[in-house]
């Protein structure tokens, strides 16, 4: 298992298995040491120890439910609801019967553990009306079947007059002991509860009525008192001191006072043909009333479990799972100890004889049977003791029943006598006789006593009232009584009683019939998959979180965990048949997933071998397939699961796809056949619609072709003909005497003659604009190329600078010459030339602004249509030759200076075809060799007229005074 499973620490482990070393002693330190943290659960592979803290601890809440549902057993704390969730999920997902047996010895939390299982499975088990009924159902059952103490002290409570009871307990002899409730039990509460799960399970409130007047039965049957006296022959007989609780249980049952107390006062003895009624002396009466008293009680019991049983049980036709829950009896070792000990031990070793050929003996054989190499395991094998108890022919139960059906003087001393001659060599068996025989002295062991090597320790047994109980007769007397009542329940409840089945076989003893039961739940429990919680009691006085090792020790051996974890340890965890392993795991492979033709072997081998496990942790047997750790069975079904949700994703889509292409091929089917009716349907509308349009058209055309023929005889139609011809007039005398008047052609001129009437202002206003227009453009056409150029370079300036920079004004009176250097009368110049080889724009003297220092040199600026040069005016050569293509933008201030800033390193105007962006601005920022320098331009008399002066503030500030 991995280091990060919660079974895994290194004080205590959560799983015996890992235990190391694996001792007795350490293994109680480890059950010790885990019940100190409140850790009751640990693992022995799949079997779960629970260790009862008699105290509630908060582990059952319902998120604890949620925490182990549907979980690896063991991913998470080892826990009852692990085992519980497993067993469940096997009997969802395999199909496959459970079974669940809690042992351990009495007072160690069986009967609570059967609870947790039964509450958990009710939790997570399918939801519907009728299956919530059904758990609701089980899991009221357990307040119902363990209501007898309280059933019992609340009928004296007060009740109606039909149970004839008191409220006082120790008026009642089968009640009167020193206590009649246990500290902190509400005896009032559990009666309700026990009230409200009869009403949940289905008990009508007859059926109800009459449990509680057989209960009432019972009691009072323990308040009849006897008396004896001698009959003239000089036989002893008894009879009924005080009639009034006779009267009155005949009186609850519906019968004759007078059978009754014949039925306890006498017996019915067949003989041939012959019937003989019998006195009985008061002790015989005792017993007859005490058997009659305890069969009620019993029968009346058994009757509760088939009624829940029927409320419960599966609908016939339906698909049946099972799961069992085996909450018994312990292993019971007291200072003294009868017949009722004898057949509960006896239980308890076919219950460990099953565990033991279930998990240890079947466990090596299978392996032996399969061809595994296998270590065998010693163990225990207690086979021998119960064929010492239950052997037909020379078993203590056999013998036992030989006895009491001997005629003749038949007591203890004759049966323990038979025991000491037969058994006299079992190595399990032995008396004071054998002992003797064998010389062993041994002062524990008393007379009228023998003694049996158990499983769990020497026990020794006082044969005294082994006959007795053994019997356990009812007389036909007593059972034909009660049949006679008129009672429905009490009746049902002594079939045998019925006169016409009368039967001469004598009844089964008791032995035989827990003998019988016990073979009966054998052969089911074979049937089942097992499941184990092994409960142990930590202490003898039931304190909360007290834990005794050597107590727990004792219980540790008698259970054989030591030699299940050996097994765990050596064998395989999982097995399977190959064919049911491939079909569940074929997905995991392409090999063998959707289908593997060949063998269920070779597909199995197939299939893992595509998984990669390491070889020890797989073994192929015969007919199954082995694997040793529950990890890997977890980590492959960890991958069966997460490709069962690959392939429930796929089956998903494709039917979603189905789903949607059939809706889509419906949907277009529709469509088309909508559209058809409504294509038709338009069309016939609008056939319709233009049949009405074209007698609508044509009677129109008609009356227009009428009216016309006839409209010049109307005199109604005579003012606006009169008007449009004035309209016409007026209009036509505006535009003749408009040509006459029209301004001079000057651009400059902008008069225009206004409109003689008002409704010709816009037709005015428009042919206005018109006219201007046109004198521009006139104007415009007969302009030489060099004075238009000239003109557009000034608008191209107004847009500029007007009414942006104060020099503006100032130079527009001087004419743009472009070129102020004369390049071409200036030998010295003849330089530039070769360098501005394309067309000369501007050229031109100017001071630059040196970038070191800030001072200012003089140079010569030549702008042609694609280049800037710099040259110095002394020597005429160029010092810096710019593409425009470098330049970016330009920047000048708003004062009259001549300050001019480029803006280099991005090609922009060759790039875009724009003209370059100008900056109107007093602050610009620019790189300097040593870094970036803001400019601040100021206007001051401080600058001279030849150019600006340069001041640093700083290492990367510059303040440029402009005149």
């Amino acid at each position: 298992m991995e280091g990060t499973t919660p079974l895994l620490n290194a004080e205590a482990v959560g799983d015996l298995v890992l235990l190391d070393p694996l001792t007795e002693e350490s293994l109680v330190q480890t059950l010790q040491e885990r019940f100190r943290r409140h850790d009751i659960y640990t693992y022995i592979g799949n079997v779960v120890i629970s260790v009862n803290p008699y105290r509630s601890l908060p582990i059952y809440t319902p998120e604890k439910v949620e925490e182990y549902r549907n979980c690896s057993f063991f991913a998470v704390k080892p826990h009852i609801y692990a085992i519980a969730d497993d067993a469940y999920r096997s009997l969802r997902d395999r199909d496959r019967d459970q079974c669940i047996l809690i042992t351990g010895e009495s007072g160690a939390g069986k009967t609570e553990a059967s609870k947790l299982v039964m509450s958990y499975v009710a939790a997570v088990s399918s939801k519907g009306e009728e299956v919530n009924k059904v758990k609701e159902q089980l899991l009221q059952s357990n307040p119902v079947l363990e209501g007898g103490p309280w059933l019992s002290c609340r009928l004296l409570s007060p009740q109606p007059e039909q149970l004839k009871l008191r409220q006082d307990c120790g008026h009642y002899g089968y009640l009167n002991r020193e206590s009649s409730s246990l500290p902190g039990v509400d005896d009032a509460a559990n009666f309700h509860a026990m009230q409200d799960a009869m009403r949940v399970i289905g008990f009508s409130p007859a059926e109800v009525t009459e449990l509680l007047e057989v209960t009432a039965v019972v009691l009072k049957l323990g308040n009849v008192q006897l008396s004896g006296s001698f009959q003239a022959s000089g036989m002893e007989a008894c009879s009924i001191t005080e009639p009034r609780e006779l009267q009155e249980i005949c009186e609850l049952i519906g019968l004759d006072p007078g059978t009754l107390e014949q039925a306890l006062c006498s017996r019915t003895v067949k003989a041939r043909d012959e019937t003989v009624l019998t006195t009985l002396t008061v002790p015989q009466g005792y017993y007859g009333r005490d058997a009659l008293a305890k069969n009620i009680y019993s029968r009346l019991f058994d009757w509760l479990v088939n009624r829940i049983n029927t409320s419960i049980q599966v609908k016939s036709g339906k698909q049946r799972k099972v799961m069992g829950v085996l909450d018994i009896y312990g292993f019971e070792i007291f200072q003294n100890n009868g017949f009722e000990q004898f057949i509960i031990n006896y239980c308890n070793e076919k219950l460990q004889q099953i565990f033991i050929l279930m998990t240890l003996k079947e466990e090596q054989e299978e392996y032996i049977r399969e061809g595994i190499q296998w270590t065998p395991v010693e163990f225990f094998d207690n086979s021998i003791i119960c064929n010492l108890i239950e052997n037909s022919t020379s078993g203590i139960l056999a013998m036992l029943d030989e006895e009491c059906l001997r005629p003749g003087v038949v007591n203890e001393d004759t049966f323990l006598s038979k025991l000491d001659q037969l058994l006299a060599t079992h190595k399990h068996y032995e008396s004071k006789e054998t002992q003797n025989a064998r010389r062993v002295t041994d002062t524990s062991l008393p007379p009228r006593c023998f003694r049996i090597h158990h499983y769990a320790g020497k026990v020794t047994y006082n044969v005294t009232g082994f006959i007795e109980k053994n019997n356990d007769l009812l007389f036909r007397d007593l059972s034909q009584a009660m049949w006679a009542a008129r009672h429905a329940l009490l009746r049902s409840l002594f079939p045998e009683g019925d006169p016409q089945k009368v039967s001469l076989k004598l009844p089964p003893t008791a032995g035989f019939q827990f003998k019988s039961s016990v073979a009966m739940l054998m052969k089911n429990l074979y049937s089942k998959n097992p499941n184990y919680i092994r409960c142990i009691k930590p202490n003898d006085t039931k304190s909360a979180m007290v834990f005794t090792p050597e107590l727990v020790l004792a219980q540790v051996r008698y259970l054989g965990l030591m030699e299940n974890v050996r097994v765990r340890r050596a064998g395989y965890a999982f097995r399977q048949l190959y064919g049911p392993f491939l079909q569940r795991y074929k997905m995991l492979n392409p090999r063998t997933w959707p289908r593997w033709d060949g063998g269920d072997r070779e597909g199995t081998e197939v299939l893992l071998a595509g998984l990669a496990f390491p070889a020890e942790e797989l073994a192929f047997g015969h007919t199954k397939i082995f694997i040793r750790s529950p990890r890997t069975l977890f980590d492959l079904e960890r991958q069966r699961q997460e490709r069962v949700v690959q392939l429930a994703t796929l089956i998903q889509k494709m039917f979603r796809g189905w789903r949607c292409r059939t809706q889509y091929q419906l949907m277009r089917k529709s469509q088309i056949l909508i559209s058809a009716w409504f294509r038709g349907h338009r069309q016939k509308n609008r056939y319709k619609q233009m049949k009405r349009s074209a007698l609508i058209l044509q009677a129109y055309a008609r009356g227009w072709k009428a009216r016309r023929t006839y409209r010049k005889y109307f005199r109604s139609s005579a003012s606006t003909r009169v008007a449009n011809f004035i309209y016409r007039r007026l209009v036509q005398r505006y535009l003749v005497g408009l040509a006459k008047n029209l301004p001079p052609l000057s651009v400059t001129d902008r008069t225009w003659p206004p409109a003689p009437y008002r409704f010709l202002d816009d037709a005015n206003q428009e042919l206005k604009n018109i006219f201007y227009h046109w004198k521009c453009k006139k104007y415009r056409d007969q302009l030489p190329p060099a004075r238009r150029a000239q003109l557009q370079a000034k608008l191209c300036a107004s847009e500029l600078f007007k009414d942006k920079k104060t020099l503006y004004p100032k130079s527009l009176q001087q004419p743009f010459r472009g070129e102020y250097l004369g390049l071409k009368q200036n030998p010295k110049y003849q330089k530039l030339h070769a360098v501005a080889k394309d067309k000369l724009v501007v050229a031109d003297t100017v001071r630059k602004v040196n970038r070191a220092s800030g001072k200012t040199v003089p140079r010569l600026l030549l702008l042609t249509t694609e280049h800037l040069v710099l040259a110095d005016p002394k020597a005429a050569q160029p010092k810096t030759v710019l593409s425009l293509s470098d330049i970016r933008g330009v920047s000048v201030t708003r004062f009259s200076d001549g300050f001019l800033a480029l803006h280099l390193k991005e090609t922009f105007e060759a790039a875009t075809g724009q003209a370059l962006p100008l900056h109107i601005t007093d602050r610009f920022s620019t790189r300097f060799p040593k870094g970036d320098m803001s400019i601040t331009v100021v206007e001051s008399p401080k600058a001279g007229i030849d150019g600006p002066v340069c001041k640093k503030k700083g290492s990367n500030k510059m303040e440029v005074l402009v005149h």
